[in-house]
């Protein structure tokens, strides 16, 4: 797999029809339609390999931003993404004698009001044994990402899925950027320096699965429209795949509140099933939690919770035993 490029490489001249896609759903929010699942498929696919022109990129990205994403175009958006990885051989092969189905955390919007503690889950699930993945961005202004503080931590990204594979199977822990991950939409995902928003693609990356055998996948939201379209679509998840926990984000994280937990729902064969009712209360917070918000202190602060000096967040030990239980259910017997 060849190494990304910082720089976003534009399609100055379309080789795909993208035109009749914009008219359907670049009539705005009350009068856009939604394209079928095969043409959001065709749509995805020319995004990835670069065949849509700048101007035509532009307005794909800006019309489906306004009218938002249907089931159908998540499903062909994300069969696009896989089958892009599977042909660019960025998949991360199954591991065996585990216990445990991989986890995919993916860590896209970072701390801007509290802690990122997305390192202490992935941490705490792979100290039990489980193979975590942890992916996003390495970095974001004005937030703190995941990435970040695992540098902090000395902890290396994995530069590519064999990497991570071996990382996995050492220690139970890769992390990865999404450049190394999956180039092509990591290009789609920096549309936004240009755009100033965000896309499509900052969805369809929190609901990657890059396992070759079933994994769990952990999923959260912020906006309740999304709660809908997501609950609505992972009901459509085929089952050798795996499974996806969802939950209300902590500021888009996919890690427990440390102060008023989550409702965790999980999503397997069809059916959805709520394994956490949110709390009606506030909970207390620790008595010691990072002193600010930078990558630094938070990575201070993990290593003490690790190394037993400060208690484990009450609502992240839960959320750890669910994912591992969940986990476990997706092994083969």
């Amino acid at each position: 797999m060849n190494s990304p490029s910082n720089q976003i490489v534009p399609a100055s001249v379309s080789s795909f029809p993208a035109a009749k896609f914009i008219k359907e759903i670049g009539r705005g929010k009350e009068g856009a339609r939604s394209l079928s699942c095969e043409d959001a498929f065709s749509l995805y696919s020319a995004m990835l390999n670069a065949q849509v022109s700048d101007l035509e990129m532009g307005a794909i990205l800006l019309a489906m931003r306004i009218k938002g994403e249907s089931i159908a175009e998540v499903s062909g958006f994300l069969d696009a993404a896989h089958a892009q990885a599977l042909a660019s051989c960025e998949m991360i092969a199954a591991l065996t004698d585990v216990p445990y189905a991989p986890i995919l955390i993916p860590s896209y919007n970072g701390a801007r009001k509290k802690p990122n503690l997305t390192a202490l889950l992935a941490l705490l699930l792979a100290r039990e044994g489980a193979p975590v993945l942890v992916h996003g961005v390495s970095h974001d202004v004005g937030r703190v990402t995941t990435l970040e503080v695992f540098a902090e931590m000395g902890i290396d990204l994995s530069m590519d899925c064999k990497a991570a594979h071996q990382a996995l199977t050492q220690r139970r822990l890769a992390v990865m950027a999404i450049a190394q991950l999956s180039p092509k939409m990591h290009r789609l995902l920096s549309m936004r320096q240009i755009l100033g928003v965000r896309n499509s693609t900052h969805t369809l990356v929190k609901l990657l699965q890059v396992f070759q055998s079933p994994a769990l996948r952990l999923s959260s939201y912020t906006h309740p429209e999304y709660r809908i379209m997501l609950d609505e679509y992972l009901r459509t998840v085929a089952p050798e795949q795996g499974a996806t926990l969802l939950m209300r984000g902590s500021e888009g994280e996919t890690v427990a509140n440390t102060g008023r937990g989550q409702q965790i729902d999980c999503y397997y064969q069809g059916r959805s099933e709520c394994l956490r009712e949110a709390d009606s209360q506030l909970v207390g917070e620790p008595d010691a939690v990072p002193n600010s918000l930078d990558a630094k202190s938070t990575a201070a602060w993990i290593r003490r919770v690790m190394a037993g000096e400060v208690a484990v967040p009450a609502n992240i030990a839960q959320q750890v035993q669910i994912c591992l239980a969940v986990s476990r259910r997706l092994v083969p017997v």
